[in-house]
């Protein structure tokens, strides 16, 4: 592998860890068309095998320092990431049976939604999940299945759905959703990585580089998150617009293809 990809490699990392550092969100699903479109991975089976470890192993950190601020919710975490394994091992299963074209333009359209999910300013109201009853249970493990199937069918951490649907399903604030939204994002997107890998789609060098991008990227946007605080709703904004955009490219790319 030459420099070039390399240094391609850690940089794409470093915007997406960069995004989740100042934002909370919004930089995993950017993985895949960096992958292909900046990295140069042809195969989009591969691209999203590779991003889906990169993912996982980015959420996985994240999660440690949301431990230490106590904002993760075990029981409800644990629920939903349990039954939103079992959808990704079989959303992934499928995926990898869909054209790889047909899947990266499906994928797109997955893209769009993230951007408008991004948007939208969510609550941060709500009690910490405490005692589930059978109800809160089946309501957890019912929308974690869900979003599990989407996001191992995708190959992305599904933040953007997990979120919601654990404050859905369990009333909990916002703080605490994304910091227990991090045990499921790296349970699903390992279980996606792990499938693809099986099947020979992750490239594992790339994956590693992308990774450090990624470490590099979260330690400066957490920084930058402290200083740029009051500007938050704005960075959102500018985040989803990088996000419309390159929605926008894949659709172009795909789309050319698919009815060509």
């Amino acid at each position: 592998m030459t420099s070039l990809p390399v240094i391609s490699a850690v940089l794409s990392g470093a915007v997406v860890g960069f995004s989740l550092g100042v934002i909370g969100g919004g930089g995993s699903i950017l993985a895949v068309p960096l992958l292909l479109y900046a990295v140069g991975i042809k195969d989009p089976h591969v691209a999203i095998g590779t991003s889906a470890f990169a993912v996982s192993i980015n959420a996985f950190v994240n999660l440690l320092s949301h431990w230490r601020a106590g904002t993760v919710h075990w029981p409800c975490a644990v629920l939903f990431g349990a039954a939103g394994a079992l959808g990704a091992a079989i959303g992934s299963t499928l995926g990898k049976l869909v054209a790889a074209e047909r899947l990266l333009f499906l994928f797109a359209l997955v893209m769009v939604a993230a951007g408008l999910a991004m948007l939208r300013s969510r609550a941060a109201g709500g009690e910490p999940c405490g005692h589930i009853d059978r109800r809160m249970g089946s309501r957890l493990a019912g929308l974690g299945l869900s979003a599990g199937v989407i996001s191992g069918f995708f190959g992305i951490g599904g933040g953007f759905l997990i979120v919601p649907g654990i404050m859905f399903g369990s009333g909990m604030p916002i703080l605490s959703a994304i910091g227990s939204s991090l045990f499921s994002v790296g349970i699903f997107a390992l279980t996606t990585a792990a499938n693809y890998a099986l099947s020979g789609f992750v490239d594992w060098p790339v994956a590693a580089e992308f990774i450090a991008g990624g470490a590099l990227g979260g330690f400066f946007g957490m920084r930058a998150a402290v200083k740029l605080a009051g500007k938050r709703r704005a960075l959102t904004y500018l985040f989803a617009g990088v996000v419309f955009a390159a929605a926008g490219y894949t659709l172009v790319r795909s789309g050319s293809y698919l009815f060509s």
